[in-house]
């Protein structure tokens, strides 16, 4: 084999490896995407069941009322508003 077919194989292969790649990324985009949409409609009832688990392991229960007495859409509210995300209240949800 020659050089020059030789350089072509490389190259050849450098190509696919980096289209292998930009699959992976736009695959880790789609997923990404998915799952903020996930905790975006399903965001309360998660927090709820969070804060019911951190209740049964003897965690801060101040905290999960604390977070289950706003709704997801009023915290991104107060998040547009002032950028802490909690209104008044902090950063905390």
């Amino acid at each position: 084999m020659s050089n020059t077919a030789r350089k072509q194989r490389l190259l050849r292969d450098r190509r696919r490896s980096g289209a292998a790649m930009v699959e992976y990324i736009i695959i880790v985009v789609i997923v990404a995407i998915a799952a903020i949409a996930i905790f975006g409609v399903f965001g309360d009832t998660i927090r709820a069941k969070l804060g019911g688990a951190v209740n049964e392991l003897g965690g801060d229960s101040g905290a999960v009322d604390a977070a289950l007495s706003t709704t997801s859409e009023q915290w991104l509210k107060d998040l547009d508003e002032d950028g802490a995300g909690g209104g008044s209240g902090g950063g905390t949800p």
